[in-house]
């Protein structure tokens, strides 16, 4: 079940943070919780996201010519440096 039904504000963006990509540390959202997947990420600038999605440890997907000022609904947990090309990203809770 997504964790953010059950949240006491259902409202889709509570915070957000931005990110620097990184192909050693996961996500920090503002709960501390380094598990806690994003719900989604913001693309300020065009290209290539490479990310660990929220709900394993084994899925790493590439998400090629993403368009610039979109809000990407996917929950992820990683956005690697090696492989991401899209800048201006922010990460969405």
């Amino acid at each position: 079940m997504d964790p953010f039904l059950r949240s006491a504000n259902p409202l889709p963006v509570e915070s957000g943070l931005a990110v620097t990509p990184s192909d050693a540390s996961n996500l920090v959202p503002p709960s501390g919780d380094a598990n806690k997947g994003t719900r989604a990420l913001f693309i300020g600038g065009a290209g290539n996201v490479k990310v660990d999605m929220a709900d394993s440890t084994t899925v790493t997907l590439t998400f090629t010519a993403t368009a610039c000022g979109i809000v990407q609904p996917i929950a992820v947990k990683k956005v690697y440096a090696t492989g991401t090309t899209a800048t201006g990203i922010v990460a969405l809770y």
